[in-house]
Parts: structure tokens; C-alpha cells; sequence
């Protein structure tokens, strides 16, 4: 009966968390709060075409599954700590002494009993673990964002790329029209070489128009993705969408950035702890376990008790040794990792600095020199029309050239803030400051 009583008071038994379990505990709990993964669910922001992007990014990270997934993955992680820190589960046994009769009927319990420093370390380096899921669920709340950014992006660049080829379509129209009147009034010693030429360059623009409608329907599949909504869920507002330079710090300030705050850098550094505690655990393999227990004769008369107690004996050295030397290598392989890391963060630095410049410079050329040339070239020929010295032709001909270079400021623009947009990834700064880092802050929240 003892040993049933005894069962019952240890089935209420909890364990002390570590104070770091319940700082990673308290942080998941703020972390689900602001994402609304408790109840109530969180209220999804009211969108329309004139929102800004913040509003479609914090639309995603509230909605979409792969930061829920990563959210529950971090909680799972951090419920994996109280089972390493606890005690095995206590064991009822029996044995009964069986001739003609029964004889004698002992039913006992046994304990297994790990030292404290043993199940402190365990526990240690599932906490240490439990960071490097928390630093993976930033990570998706930053990718989250960053798709909304290039899918925003992206369908900012085919509307307004879909309306500069419906403005060259028509200044190739207006010229044609031009052309066919001269054709008729001068009649056959007219060449019909600039007819051909123009209803070839408008059927080409034709081609580009609707291979831009198909690109304008590709890219809103791609932001209904990137905000967690289904094929079948209503379609979303679309955003009116118009691209403009984001501004960015300088590159001393987006490396300090980048070894402050990059999730992928703080996941690595969170491994590096979690081998250090390995290797903690791996030492106290020399430490032994041992089990005691008490059967009680409930045939006998008087009562007879039967203690028993058992100790392991970590004899082995080269066991314990090659345990702890491989625990010591995996932990030598996650610093190491962390500098190669950082090597490859400053090689993407650089190439992604390389590409906001290039076009930035290509950007500086359009606005500075070649549309305000082609802008002097189109009052110039106006000018000559007005006074007899040129004809119409020359006009819609600087006014398609002017338009074919904004489908080239376009493109620079939308390369530049594609570049921005790793650039912002990087340093953790694309996420609303409320949705990210809920523990300490060291993302910037843009």
C-alpha cells in the first residue's frame, strides 16, 4: 500500500524551469500575442489599394501559415525542456513467489535518479536549442515580409510598365496616322519604308503589352501567395502600387546591422550555444545514475519490506573521452560556421551595394541627362513644326524615345529596389518593429 501512496503524491510532482526556460517561455507567449495565435485570433488590418506596404506586410505576417508553422515549432521546442530537466517516471513493479499456492505477492516501486547537474545540463541545451527555433521564427517573419515587399514590387513595376507601353503604342499610332496622311497627299514618290517600320514597332509593343497583362496576373498570384491566401480565398485589394527609392543607411551601418541583428548570424551563434551546453552534457557522463526502490510482502506476516539499489558505473574512459571529444568538435564546427557566415554575409553586402549603385547611377543618367535631352529634342522639334522647318514625324519620334527611356528607368528602379529589399532582409529591418524581435528588440523595425 505504500508504494501506491507514494505513486500518488509524486503524480503532481512539477520540476523548478530554469530561469532561462522561463524567459524563452515569456518571450513565446509575447511573440504569440502579437501574432494572434491565442484567443482571441488576431484581427486582420482592413486593406485597400491605397495602403502602404506595412500594412499588406503586417496583413501577412498575421496571416500566413509558414510563420504560424515556425511560431509552433519554437512553443514545441521550449515544452521539450521540461522533460529533459525532470526526474524519470517512477516504476510500479511486482514479483510473486508461485508454487501450488501463491506464496508471497510484492508489489514495490522503483526510482531512477539522475544528479541535478546532469538533468540541469540536458535542460540547459534544449533551452539553447529552443533559441535556434526562436531565431528560425524570426527568420520567417522576416522572409514573410521580404516576399510581400518583392511581390508588392514586382506588381508595381508591371502596372506601371503596362501603362508606358500603352503610351509608346499610342505615340507609334499618332506617328502612323502622320505618316499615312503624308503618304497620301505626296502619293507614290513617298516611301512606305517608315509605315513598315512603325507597324512593326507598334505590333512588337502590341507583343509587350500583353505579355505584361499576363506578368500584371502572374504577380498578383505571387502577393495573394506572399499574404497566406489561397487560389480559392477572395482576392485581396491590389495595391495601387507605385515604385519610389527607399532610402538606405550607409554600408558601415548596414554591416552593423547585419552582425547585430541578421536571424540566419543569431541562429548560428544560438547552435554555438547549444553545443556548448553539448559539451556539458557530454562531461557529465562520468557522473553515475542510480535507482533505488521497495517491494513489500503483502502475503507475509509480520509485513516484509524488500529495499533494492542500483548504481551505474561510467567505467569506460574511452566512451566518456569520445563522447565528449565529439561534443567538443561539434561545438569548435558551430563557431567556425558562425565566421563562414559572416564571410558570406560581407560578400552579399558588397554585391547587392554593387547592384543598388549601378542602378542608382543608371537612374542619375535617366533623370539627369537622357530624358531631359529627349525633352529639349521633342521642344525642338515642336518648335521646327510650328515653323515649317521639320515635320510631325520628328515629335512623336522623341516623344516614343522619351517613353521607351522610362521603360528603362523602370527597370533600374525595380533592380535597384529589388536589391533593397536583400539589403533590408539583411540587416532584419523589413518587418513591422511590433511583429519582430519580441525579446530584445534588435531588429529595426522599418
Amino acid at each position: 500500500m505504500a508504494p501506491l501512496i507514494a505513486a500518488t503524491l509524486l503524480a503532481g510532482c512539477a520540476g523548478t524551469p530554469l530561469p532561462a526556460e522561463r524567459q524563452a517561455r515569456e518571450t513565446n507567449i509575447r511573440a504569440g500575442a502579437q501574432l494572434g495565435l491565442g484567443e482571441p485570433s488576431a484581427v486582420l488590418p482592413e486593406l485597400n489599394p491605397d495602403s502602404p506596404p506595412a500594412d499588406f506586410i503586417r496583413f501577412a505576417l498575421l496571416n500566413h501559415p509558414a510563420v504560424k508553422a515556425a511560431y509552433h515549432d519554437w512553443h514545441a521546442s521550449i515544452s521539450d525542456i521540461a522533460p529533459a530537466r525532470a526526474l524519470p517516471d517512477p516504476q510500479l513493479t511486482f514479483e510473486a513467489d508461485i508454487t501450488d499456492t501463491l506464496m508471497a505477492f510484492m508489489p514495490g516501486l522503483m526510482f531512477d535518479f539522475m544528479s541535478a547537474g546532469k538533468r540541469s545540463a540536458m535542460a540547459a541545451e534544449l533551452t539553447a536549442g529552443s533559441e535556434v527555433a526562436r531565431r528560425a521564427f524570426d527568420a520567417a517573419v522576416l522572409r514573410t515580409a521580404a516576399e510581400v515587399r518583392r511581390a508588392w514590387i514586382e506588381l508595381a513595376y508591371a502596372r506601371e510598365a503596362g501603362e508606358l507601353y500603352e503610351a509608346a503604342i499610342g505615340d507609334l499610332e499618332e506617328a502612323l496616322a502622320l505618316d499615312n496622311a503624308r503618304f497620301a497627299t505626296v502619293g507614290m514618290m513617298a516611301s512606305l519604308e517608315p509605315q513598315v517600320r512603325l507597324q512593326n514597332q507598334i505590333a512588337e509593343h502590341h507583343s509587350h503589352h500583353l505579355a505584361i497583362e499576363d506578368r500584371i496576373a502572374a504577380a498578383r498570384s505571387r502577393f495573394k501567395a506572399a499574404l497566406g491566401l489561397l487560389p480559392s480565398d477572395p482576392d485581396p485589394a491590389w495595391p495601387r502600387a507605385v515604385l519610389a527609392l527607399t532610402p538606405l543607411p550607409s554600408e558601415d551601418e548596414l554591416w552593423r546591422r547585419t552582425l547585430a541583428a541578421n536571424p540566419e548570424l543569431a541562429r548560428m551563434r544560438a547552435m554555438v550555444e547549444m553545443a556548448v551546453a553539448g559539451v556539458e552534457v557530454a562531461r557529465k557522463t562520468r557522473t553515475p545514475d542510480f535507482s533505488v526502490g521497495l517491494m513489500s510482502d503483502l502475503k507475509a506476516s509480520p509485513l516484509m519490506f524488500r529495499p533494492s539499489a542500483s548504481l551505474s558505473l561510467p567505467v569506460w574512459r574511452e566512451k566518456i573521452a569520445e563522447t565528449i571529444a565529439a561534443a567538443e568538435a561539434r561545438r569548435d564546427a558551430a563557431e567556425a560556421r558562425v565566421t563562414a557566415e559572416q564571410l558570406t554575409m560581407a560578400a552579399e553586402l558588397a554585391r547587392m551595394l554593387y547592384m543598388v549603385r549601378e542602378a542608382e547611377r543608371m537612374l542619375a543618367y535617366i533623370d539627369g541627362t537622357a530624358l531631359p535631352n529627349l525633352d529639349r529634342m521633342s521642344a525642338t522639334a515642336e518648335a521646327g513644326y510650328q515653323t515649317g522647318a521639320g515635320g510631325p514625324g520628328m515629335i512623336t519620334e522623341a516623344r516614343h524615345m522619351a517613353t521607351l527611356m522610362r521603360l528603362d528607368r523602370l527597370d533600374a528602379l525595380r533592380e535597384r529596389e529589388n536589391a533593397a529589399t536583400d539589403l533590408l532582409l539583411m540587416t532584419a529591418d523589413i518587418a513591422p518593429s511590433d511583429l519582430s524581435a519580441p525579446a530584445d528588440g534588435d531588429a529595426h523595425g522599418s
